[in-house]
């Protein structure tokens, strides 16, 4: 069964850092998802293909073992799930999280200069970084919902 591993979000009033990681994620329990935006409250949200970045617990252990910072947030993902190779999944694919909220994957997500700032110089070249999601129908989320391919 794949279910949610982690949800963090970006608070209003924060902004990049290049000295550090330009990534300001905080953590969350739970999360409400909004239909057309991401998680309520994220700044990151809104773009209407790109609602959230999503990736699979997996995968970010793989490259881990390769010196790439893996912790919540650290890749600029919202959500990681477990037990469900996101990267590998089709534009249209969709999934259901928990029981009220469904997205539905726009495209898989390549990285930018950004991303390579964030993990300290190393390079986004060939790496399946997860995929693009926008939200479909909104609701809760929390952190052990179970995630269904629908």
């Amino acid at each position: 069964m794949a279910s949610i591993h982690s949800i963090v979000y970006r608070p209003p009033g924060t902004a990049y850092k290049k000295v550090h990681g330009p990534y300001v994620r905080l953590p969350l329990q739970q999360a409400r998802l909004v239909a057309g935006h991401g998680i309520e409250g994220d700044v990151k949200g809104g773009n209407p293909d790109r609602n959230l970045n999503v990736m699979s617990l997996e995968w970010l252990n793989d490259v881990a073992t390769q010196g790439y910072l893996t912790k919540p947030g650290q890749m600029g993902e919202q959500l990681i799930i477990e037990g469900l190779a996101v990267e590998t999944l089709a534009p249209g694919a969709r999934l259901q999280l928990g029981k009220e909220a469904l997205i539905e994957i726009s495209k898989l997500r390549t990285g930018c200069e950004l991303f390579e700032s964030a993990q300290q110089g190393k390079t986004r070249e060939g790496l399946a970084l997860g995929a693009m999601a926008r939200v479909v129908t909104g609701g809760m989320i929390a952190v052990g919902d179970e995630v269904r391919l629908v």
